[in-house]
């Protein structure tokens, strides 16, 4: 043996702790039992929160573009669903105020169920995952749980399921995480590192008369959902050149808004110190495409009021379109209760913790700091199919347990799964006092919608339709 190779495993043992016997991690799990017990998990006691969920939702406003959070504002008011899909902050501060496990994963930090969807692979193969990661932190693996299972009742509540439903997809979400977390506290690491949760999976749902059906509708509705497919709805020729077309407030072009930050020189640095920070064959491969125009983009409704690109650019032979979005990121909002995210910025927070949890990612996902603001980079739909609740809802608990499925490979990943095993156990406490945190929790959901419906009505918080 060579003096540099013992150096260099002399190096590797010093950084890398000899593997924890299993018998241990599952003890460590049982033993969080005694900081939280699983029964405690379910309580809610509203008179106890700490904090006012219309001051907490309120307060991200202030960082925000002023012209358009009257937009978020109505949004999150529509319904609370939409209010739920907004109020990732007043979740975090209800659960940071409680006790936790302590037993850390990636969070995804804003697992609803609608956040759930195809996802394009590099090999261009759909594959079943988490896809919202603006909140992703490491964390106590119950709050993603806590926040999938109760937006399970407040979307089933939404589209006019009654809580029986709800709540039959609550449980069986919790008996297909705790199945597939008992499968990964065994499972060789590479195992899980490699498992994926195809589109085909998720066809199991339908009937085999349905399947194919829903199997063509699901490829075409991707092939629409990409770069090209933007390209034939979003854009037009004026002056012999390729334009984004202008839809106010959702798209507008940078030289039509008000100034505050959002001009046409920020956009391009940030587009240029994203192309600097790509991996070489990245940058290769992005300098073969050139700009061509950028709006500004209103997304989502927590993202509402964040800084927000699409840019166009086409390939070299004039015909290629390629849409990126460039994306403001903030704090998450549950840094305030476990300490700062370790990462020099939060666009890399995003997608650092995008990549531990997807079991595969964007080809173009990367970051930048400009002018003082975090953002990161991604493909603009790059064949992501999205659920609605309209169409799961026939299918709300089947469609339950394969997001469970997703979050335990996602807390498998970035964690310990036979530390959570451990504390979860076989039995079904885990699961009833969950159950009881869900059903409470969509209450005070809808409690909150009810306030700022209320401010609203009153003239104390401005909403506009966007």
């Amino acid at each position: 043996m060579t003096h540099s190779v013992r150096t260099v495993e002399r190096a590797y043992r010093s950084v890398h702790a000899p593997a924890t016997p299993m018998v241990e991690r599952r003890a460590s799990g049982r033993a969080a039992r005694g900081r939280v017990p699983r029964r405690r998990l379910g309580d809610w006691e509203p008179a106890t929160r700490g904090h006012d969920a219309l001051a907490t939702v309120l307060a991200q406003n202030e960082t925000r573009v002023p012209d358009l959070v009257p937009i978020r504002m109505s949004r999150m008011s529509a319904s609370p669903w939409t209010y739920y899909r907004g109020a990732a902050a007043v979740m975090a501060a209800d659960l940071g105020a409680a006790p936790h496990t302590d037993i850390e994963v990636q969070l995804c930090g804003d697992a609803h169920v609608l956040n759930f969807g195809l996802w394009a692979t590099p090999e261009r193969q759909l594959s079943f995952d988490l896809r919202d990661f603006d909140e992703t932190v490491r964390g106590p693996f119950e709050w993603d749980i806590k926040r999938y299972l109760a937006s399970l009742v407040v979307l089933a509540r939404d589209v006019g399921l009654n809580d029986r439903v709800g709540v039959a997809a609550v449980c069986a979400a919790m008996q297909a995480y705790r199945a597939r977390i008992a499968h990964y506290s065994t499972a060789d690491e590479l195992t899980i590192w490699y498992d994926v949760i195809t589109a085909d999976e998720l066809l199991e749902l339908f009937g085999p008369e349905e399947q194919e059906q829903v199997s063509v509708r699901l490829a075409k509705r991707a092939r629409r959902r990409t770069s090209a497919g933007a390209a034939r709805k979003l854009t037009h020729v004026v002056d012999g050149r390729l334009r984004i077309v202008d839809d106010p407030p959702v798209r507008v072009h940078i030289s039509d808004v008000v100034p505050g930050g959002q001009t046409a020189e920020l956009a391009e640095e940030t587009l240029q110190a994203y192309h600097d920070s790509l991996p070489y064959e990245r940058r290769q491969l992005l300098d073969r495409f050139t700009l061509v125009d950028v709006v500004r983009q209103v997304v989502g409704v927590g993202s509402v009021g964040m800084q927000v690109y699409l840019v166009l650019l086409q390939g070299r032979n004039g015909k290629e379109p390629l849409f990126l979005q460039i994306k403001q990121a903030g704090p998450a909002v549950y840094e305030q209760f476990l300490g700062p995210s370790p990462y020099p910025g939060h666009g890399e927070r995003v997608i650092r913790g995008k990549r531990h949890i997807q079991a595969a990612s964007d080809i173009f996902l990367g970051w930048t700091s400009v002018r003082g603001f975090d953002f990161y980079v991604r493909q603009f739909r790059d064949m992501k199919v999205i659920p609605n609740g309209d169409l799961i809802a026939p299918f709300l608990v089947p469609f339950a347990e394969r997001c469970a499925q997703v979050l335990a490979r996602s807390h498998a990943r970035t964690g310990d799964a036979m530390a959570i095993a451990g504390y979860i156990g076989k039995g079904r406490r885990f699961d009833k006092a969950m159950a009881e945190f869900a059903v409470a929790y969509a209450d005070q959901t809808a409690h909150d919608h009810q306030q700022l419906v209320a401010a609203i009505e009153a003239g104390t918080v401005a909403a506009s339709p966007g």
